[in-house]
């Protein structure tokens, strides 16, 4: 009995997950102007883009209220071309992740971040700050979290 009991909840999130991706999904489907694959080159990205980085950095500052950019960057999230930028509360209390359409400069969407979450985003951030450092010593090309710090 404890083993079946064991085995369900080790397969419940796998039977959950299907369900749960595929309502999220879509969600920026239809709304945005522009399109392009998940495996387009960054570079790539960045020439498609009729809105440029800095204009949609200051889109995405100005909806979130003001406060600083902390990372972000040109993106295909549901296969709509986007800037994707995480802004810091100004009153410390989270981030504003804001979604800009790459093709027009209109914003896609915001989702609002707690500080718990945010927090929890750090780790993963360095590690991807430390991986696009080291793309860019061997290749010589910026990584876009790193293009964005600048």
């Amino acid at each position: 009995m404890k083993r079946t009991l064991i085995a369900m909840l080790i397969a419940a999130p796998f039977a959950v997950a299907p369900f749960a991706a595929s309502a999220a999904s879509g969600d920026l489907k239809g709304k945005c102007s522009m399109t392009a694959a998940k495996t387009t080159k960054k570079a790539d990205l960045d020439k498609m883009a009729k809105v440029k980085h800095d204009e949609a950095k200051k889109i995405a500052q100005d909806s979130a209220g003001g406060g600083k950019v902390t990372k972000g960057g040109i993106e295909t999230e549901d296969g709509c071309l986007v800037y994707s930028f995480h802004v810091k509360d100004t009153a410390g209390k989270g981030q504003t992740e804001v979604f800009v359409d790459a093709g027009d400069g209109k914003i896609l969407k915001t989702e609002h971040e707690g500080a718990a979450r945010a927090a929890l985003e750090k780790p993963v951030d360095k590690t991807k700050e430390i991986a696009g450092a080291t793309k860019e010593a061997v290749t010589g090309t910026p990584s876009t979290n790193q293009a964005a710090k600048k």
